[in-house]
């Protein structure tokens, strides 16, 4: 394992080049502003007077058109959507590239799935927080960074690490640190996480328990609180201390309890459609899935959104953040 960090940057290969950031989403956001502000030669590219395009005048970057941003910057650095990203590229930045350019990414899906295919005289590379745009923002402007990924797929001048590790002081990783990975590890694991764990895992096992204790009588106000709302206070300690810390933190009834039962709840079974999920991210058939769902309009997504929005713990949970003063 290879973490670099300040030290091992080396400034002056973006000193003369200018990078262009293809859009202005959360990350697109903490990015730019981040190297902007860190001296580096940024440009915005978006869709001419799009719901962005103002923001990004206003937060004072250059903003342009994606074509022009492309056509101007030498290094090109994409934090569109997945979905939307080959198409853009087609039509927007492939006729603009130019011999020694660097096409670059915060996630590895579309070149590891081959839906972008850049041309073989340009580098590729990546840098990819491991945060969301909001905290990578806040933590630059707090004087610190999240830790980040850096990566390189084609290294066409010899210096595409280098630009890449720059672009990463840039965004303020390199002050935490940043581990080299590869475009094919990163991507698999990313969706892996998501899928099994970060957003599917957790989702469904937060619902399954609070059907439980509802489905038995209990005021789903307090089967709420018991099943989602501690999950933060529980996630929080282990960021900070790890699964030991967390145990030493709670109660020695729910170290116990936790640790004589959680087998019983992930059990063979479910580690076995974990990995049936990892062979469907690696033999390509999500990202297949994936691309038929957007070409059809997203059906099978905008049914799993409206399902989700009328469940029992979202109606419940919308009334008790207010109450909490989480939201408004």
């Amino acid at each position: 394992m290879k973490i670099y960090y300040e030290k091992d940057v080396n400034t002056d290969v973006l000193k003369d080049k200018i990078v262009a950031v293809i859009g202005y989403g959360s990350q697109g956001r903490a990015q730019s502003m981040n190297m902007a502000e860190s001296g580096l030669n940024v440009v915005v590219g978006l869709r001419q007077d799009g719901s962005s395009w103002k923001v990004a005048k206003e937060d004072g970057l250059e903003v342009m058109t994606v074509e022009e941003a492309s056509q101007k910057a030498d290094i090109i650095h994409l934090l569109i959507p997945d979905e939307i990203q080959a198409q853009v590229y087609e039509q927007s930045i492939k006729d603009g590239l130019e011999e020694g350019n660097t096409i670059s990414f915060s996630h590895g899906y579309n070149i590891h799935f081959q839906y972008i295919k850049p041309p073989k005289n340009v580098n590729i590379t990546m840098i990819a927080p491991k945060g969301p745009g909001s905290t990578v923002r806040q933590q630059y402007v707090d004087g610190f960074g999240v830790p980040g990924l850096v990566a390189v797929e084609k290294d066409y001048t010899g210096e595409a690490m280098a630009i890449a590790l720059a672009m990463g002081q840039g965004c303020g990783l390199t002050r935490a640190g940043v581990l080299e990975t590869t475009f094919k590890e990163e991507t698999e694991t990313d969706l892996f996480g998501e899928q099994a764990v970060l957003c599917g895992g957790v989702t469904e096992l937060i619902k399954a328990g609070f059907s439980t204790l509802v489905e038995a009588g209990y005021q789903p106000e307090l089967a709420y609180f018991e099943t989602c709302h501690e999950l933060k206070l529980i996630v929080d300690l282990i960021y900070q201390k790890g699964f030991a810390g967390m145990w030493h933190d709670v109660s020695n009834t729910a170290e116990f309890g936790g640790l004589s039962r959680r087998e019983r709840l992930i059990t063979d079974e479910t580690r076995s459609e974990m990995k049936k999920v990892l062979k469907e991210i690696q033999n390509g058939k999500f990202t297949k899935e994936w691309a038929l769902e957007n070409q059809a309009g997203k059906p099978q997504l905008n049914r799993l959104r409206d399902l989700e929005a009328d469940l029992q713990i979202e109606k419940e949970g919308r009334k008790l953040r207010k109450l909490c003063g989480l939201e408004k």
